[in-house]
């Protein structure tokens, strides 16, 4: 089973969900992926962080909505690990992004710092105390792979090469290539232009399925929305784009088959 028990620098190492009802997000990502949650209370006035777990190991977070995101759909959001937060942190601005928050303690778990790259996408720090992020990845029901799309991949490819050390190389697909993520010579993401206009810089998050099309029916049965059909990619596997009942947006990734 694929456990993590470190992240190298640069590496995607955590997806958490902002969500305004994480009692439905605990409904329906548990029904869709086996999650199991439990509860860690934040204060004296009901609030509250859950943690995701697959067999006991953390496999993602659910956050409530923060107040000023009042209104606003959910969505999910990416942590990179870090070695030294507030040295990164002090990178961002001279690289062409910005910091949103931090960096700050996060209890004993770890230290973060919330940006945004040169495109205006938006993606976490995260230096790990005792939480290292997601534990488990790479199998059904949990996280699989991490996207930047964004209409200037070249600049903002620049920008976290910048503050993060990493590496990124040009992989020939059908139709053009695409840009992948590499941390010490190991390949960990990707960066892509938007699939059509009007779809903001983000960070995508895939999850792992053992059926790209058995999932679709069931995300769409809990009250889920297909944005986009499940497609096949050659030597990658199937996809496929949905929405939570909150408005998250997702993928997913079923392997491809050895026949394939």
């Amino acid at each position: 089973m694929p456990k993590i028990e470190s992240y190298a620098q640069g590496t995607p190492s955590y997806v958490e969900l902002q969500t305004p009802d994480q009692e439905a997000a605990k409904a329906f990502y548990g029904a869709l992926f086996g999650w199991s949650s439990e509860d860690a209370p934040l204060d004296d006035e009901g609030h509250y962080y859950v943690r995701a777990t697959l067999e006991g190991d953390v496999v993602a977070g659910l956050a409530g909505q923060m107040p000023q995101l009042a209104g606003h759909p959910a969505f999910w959001g990416v942590y990179l690990a870090v070695d030294d937060v507030d040295a990164a942190a002090a990178k961002v601005a001279g690289a062409g992004g910005s910091v949103e928050a931090g960096p700050f303690d996060v209890g004993p778990h770890g230290r973060m710092v919330a940006i945004k790259d040169p495109t205006d996408a938006r993606v976490n720090l995260w230096q790990a105390y005792a939480h290292i992020g997601t534990g488990r990845a790479n199998e059904p029901g949990t996280p699989i792979w991490n996207e930047l799309v964004t209409p200037d991949v070249a600049a903002a490819t620049a920008f976290y090469t910048e503050v993060l050390g990493v590496g990124w190389e040009e992989m020939p697909m059908e139709g053009g290539s695409y840009t992948c993520l590499s941390v010490g010579g190991r390949t960990v993401g990707g960066a892509t232009a938007p699939m059509m206009e009007g779809i903001p810089p983000h960070w995508n998050v895939y999850f792992n399925v053992a059926s790209c099309d058995e999932t679709v029916a069931q995300a769409q049965e809990l009250g889920g929305k297909m944005l986009a059909p499940a497609f096949d990619v050659p030597g990658v596997g199937r996809m496929a784009f949905l929405a939570d009942p909150q408005g998250a947006m997702f993928a997913l990734m079923e392997n491809p088959s050895d026949e394939s």
